[in-house]
């Protein structure tokens, strides 16, 4: 789909942004963009490292290492 535009297009596209929303306020949308960028990609850091944590803490609570076996006596075999 745009393997058909040429970069001429494209800087007329820019051209015709710029004039109709003016440097400042697409300064400002860029800005505000980048922050939001960066807000999410912090969001998403802090839920892998809670969600890793949560998969230890879960790891750490099944270990079956040290459960004791159940020695047969005459009741349980009888």
């Amino acid at each position: 789909m745009l393997s058909n535009v040429s970069i001429w297009q494209l800087l007329i596209v820019l051209v015709i942004v710029i004039a109709i929303f003016g440097t400042k306020r697409l300064k400002t949308l860029g800005s505000d963009l980048g922050g939001a960028v960066k807000g999410f990609r912090s969001a998403m850091n802090e839920a892998d490292k809670e969600t890793a944590e949560q998969i230890d803490d879960r790891s750490q609570d099944a270990s079956f290492d040290s459960t004791p076996t159940e020695e047969p006596t005459k009741e349980n075999v009888g």
